[in-house]
């Protein structure tokens, strides 16, 4: 009898002891599963917000764009400043936004060349707009009435092998919806 119990209590631990080993082991497997849905959803958060953007923009009637590019703003590389040629096409826009007198809503795109990683690309888009947004909210445009999106290196209008077309793709897009 003493056999037997001794018997079936290894068999118990053994199985135990097995179990652990099999939850370890599942850990390990899901871990990397784990990190990559973790990035899917920061992606699709992401793809999110834009989806909504452009929902934005496709609900409001559009007026016009303005481009405030290399060749106007002088956005340097890995820049979001800007140069007194940009402000002046900023203060031109918002003297032109003041005078029709129009309730219209600002969306604000940041664009970069391809220059650096994608990370740092649409960081550096972001700031580029968010410069506009706080440029023209000095000059009387209300924040409530602009938005700001980074598109970072996505959507050249221009060719990323050479320097103009890296400079043509450090722009700032104004689409003004009414």
């Amino acid at each position: 009898m003493k056999q037997a119990t001794l018997g079936v209590t290894c068999l118990v631990l053994a199985l135990l002891a097995g179990g652990c080993a099999t939850e370890d082991y599942v850990n390990k497997q899901i871990a990397p599963v784990d990190a990559r849905a973790t990035e899917a959803q920061g992606t699709a958060a992401e793809a999110l917000a834009r989806a909504n953007a452009a929902h934005k923009l496709a609900e409001g009637k559009f007026l016009y764009e303005e481009v405030v590019s290399d060749d106007v703003a002088k956005f340097s590389l890995d820049s979001h400043e800007l140069s007194p040629e940009g402000k002046a096409r900023l203060d031109h826009i918002a003297k032109r936004l003041k005078e029709e007198n129009k309730n219209v809503y600002l969306e604000i795109q940041g664009f970069t060349d391809q220059s650096g990683d994608s990370d740092h690309n649409h960081k550096l888009g972001q700031a580029r707009a968010d410069t506009v947004m706080r440029y023209l909210n000095q000059r009387g445009v209300p924040l409530n009435r602009m938005s700001t999106i980074s598109y970072g290196e996505e959507n050249p209008v221009a060719d990323n092998a050479t320097a103009d077309g890296r400079a043509a793709n450090r722009r700032v897009k104004i689409i003004v919806l009414i």
